[in-house]
């Protein structure tokens, strides 16, 4: 049935365009009009013989215009010049525009549905990068640059500014506003030749067909520049901190906190050496926050997770603060580079290693190639380390938290010449040493802290999935200060310090939770046919740059000792997609939300019909690891 409509479809749309065709061929090769398109072609015009020709002139033109768009033979100028003679400066230009505005449009909708072919009919001998400009800043600027550059074809520009995504109106403005320099000359150019003064119309002409030569004649030397600004410019590379919307967004993250959370900083070693890295351990989503505040004068290029950056705003303004992305756990040239290029250049480097906010405010491990990495790079290391972080906003929780505490203490962990001193292990040693960090240990040493929020365990229930009375799966509920077992209605309540009432079932859900993944571990190795598996929802960065993921199919995701599988749709295509377990070091999880693994720059964000089993394929991913790698 599908097919039969779309095949319908098909047809309807060739006749339409047909019937376009040829009643374009009819109306320009009839009678008066014809002789119009002969004169654009020899060249040869007589004003006189053309006067009052009438909308029909304005009708023609303006088709010419279009069909020099899409028709790379067909000459721009002489229909411009003619345009002028024809109907002055203003009318002449206009004509033209809505002629240039129609071939765009119908380059844009063809680019839609056939872009490789429609991109070979155009051909361009100019020494351009074309790719490269669609991954640069500023890529409106260099479109307008491109109308005013001898060899590149009008179609050719509108082809690539449709094949940078953007909406018809957005592409129509730009692609008619980027012509107007080049209609101006050639309209202009034709109403002064009819003018009265003579000796005006030629000195001017003369002035742009000299300015023409220059142009055409450095052309190498302006494609060139105009290929430098765009590799300056590369959405991939690493951008200076801009100071405003640094401020900016320091003081609206102070706004947003208010008086919840109170932040003390601790600097104990001035001004950073430079080229250095910062480590920073990471218990909340916080700690950018945090980590930024303490090292704001020394303007720090933070790594971030490239989910972000799908999103359009959000991704400019991480960048323009010096951030870049980094697919997580996943091979990545880019953010290598990046990395390199930082400290090439004498400056800050701040990451977080763990790579994912802790799940219970406990350090979790770090990559393997992680401290190879850092290492490597034979620069001072510095570490942030964040206390009470992960209590002022937990991962799996719904708001900061009223009458929190973090300390951020910014500390020397290793200069230059004892980093290159350290073998690989104990230089593993010494960063997992000074990152570990235990927030219920430390909120053990602090009993003046409450925390004053009336819905303290709303959101536990994406991390404690399993009853510790009944064992059911998926059957705890939250409801302000507890959390319940929806088939054996077991009960137990936090106090305002995160610890259970009366410690029953546990002292607190970090145990909860201890307790959950050795259960799973002891199922994982007395069922060797273990394995998760889940109908999901697959996502994957956003088109458009409105959202972070967009929904890309459906299917069901299987997990066990020899890796995760997917099979299903993927963009209206039946795909089946293995990741073995060696690729994997964790699969990243949203509390509640989704997992999710990269491949390459892209990712794959799976949400389960049960969002709570989430926290259960990150669990199962280090207890594969840890067993059966």
């Amino acid at each position: 049935m599908g097919a039969t409509k779309n095949r319908k479809s098909k047809i309807l749309a060739i006749a339409i365009f047909t019937v376009a065709v040829l009643g374009l061929a009819v109306f320009l090769f009839s009678g008066e009009n014809f002789k119009l398109v002969l004169s654009v072609v020899k060249g040869d015009f007589d004003i006189e013989e053309y006067e009052g020709f009438g909308i029909r002139g304005n009708i023609t033109i303006a088709i010419l215009s279009m069909l020099q768009v899409i028709l790379t033979f067909v000459p721009a100028e002489p229909v411009q010049v003619i345009s002028g003679l024809m109907f002055g400066f203003l009318e002449g230009g206009l004509v033209c525009l809505i002629g240039l505005a129609a071939g765009n449009t119908v380059i844009y909708f063809l680019y839609k549905r056939n872009a490789t072919r429609l991109t070979e009919w155009f051909e361009c001998n100019a020494d351009f990068d074309f790719n490269q400009a669609k991954n640069s800043y500023g890529v409106e600027i260099i479109i307008f640059v491109l109308y005013l550059l001898p060899a590149i074809p009008y179609g050719l520009i509108c082809i690539f500014a449709a094949s940078l995504g953007m909406k018809y109106h957005k592409y129509l403005i730009l692609t008619v506003l980027g012509a107007i320099p080049s209609v101006a000359i050639g309209v202009g150019l034709g109403h002064m030749a009819g003018a009265a003064s003579w000796v005006l119309s030629l000195c001017v002409f003369i002035t742009v067909i000299i300015l023409l030569i220059i142009v055409y004649k450095k052309k190498d030397y302006l494609f060139q520049k105009l290929n430098d600004y765009m590799k300056s410019r590369k959405k991939n590379s690493v951008r200076k901190c801009n100071a405003f919307v640094l401020n900016t967004a320091d003081f609206c993250a102070k706004l947003a906190l208010g008086r919840k959370v109170k932040v003390n900083l601790v600097n104990k070693v001035g001004k950073l050496e430079r080229p250095s890295i910062v480590l920073s351990t990471h218990g909340s989503f916080l700690d950018f926050v945090f980590t930024g505040r303490i090292l704001k004068k020394e303007r720090p290029h933070f790594v971030a997770a490239r989910l972000y950056f799908y999103h359009k705003i959000v991704g400019k303004l991480l960048r323009s603060i010096g951030a870049f992305p980094k697919s997580m756990f996943s091979s990545d040239i880019e953010n290598a580079g990046n990395c390199l290029k930082v400290i090439a250049n004498g400056e800050v480097l701040a990451m977080m290693p763990e790579a994912r906010l802790s799940t219970i405010g406990r350090f979790e491990g770090i990559q393997e190639s992680t401290f190879k990495f850092i290492k490597k790079m034979g620069v001072p290391v510095y570490v942030v380390n964040l206390e009470g972080d992960y209590f002022a906003k937990p991962k799996w929780g719904d708001k900061a938290r009223k009458g929190s505490v973090v300390n951020a203490t910014l500390d020397l962990l290793l200069t230059k010449e004892q980093a290159q001193a350290l073998s690989v292990e104990e230089f593993k040693q010494k960063i997992e040493t000074a990152l570990y960090y235990d927030e219920f240990k430390w909120l053990e040493t602090m009993p003046e802290i409450h925390y004053k929020s009336k819905t303290l365990a709303v959101g536990l229930e994406n991390i404690l999935t399993t009853c510790p009375t009944c064992g059911a799966k998926y059957q705890m509920v939250t409801d302000k200060m507890s959390i319940s077992c929806q088939k054996c209605n077991f009960t137990a309540t936090l106090n305002d310090r995160y610890g259970f009432v009366d410690n029953k079932p546990f002292n607190n859900f970090a145990e909860w939770y201890d307790w959950q993944k050795a259960e799973m571990e002891k199922q994982m190795l007395s069922d060797d046919t273990f394995k998760l598996e889940s109908k999901v929802e697959l996502r994957h960065s956003s088109k458009d740059g409105k959202h972070c993921t967009r929904k890309s199919g459906d299917g069901v995701c299987v997990f066990d000792k020899t890796g995760l599988t997917y099979k299903g749709t993927r963009d209206g295509e039946e795909v089946t997609k293995f990741f073995p377990l060696k690729d994997i070091f964790r699969l990243l999880f949203g509390a509640g939300e989704d997992f999710e693994i990269y491949e390459g720059k892209e990712i794959l964000y799976f949400v389960p019909e049960n969002k709570r089993s989430c926290v259960d394929y990150y669990i199962a991913s280090e207890l594969f690891k840890k067993h059966f790698e």
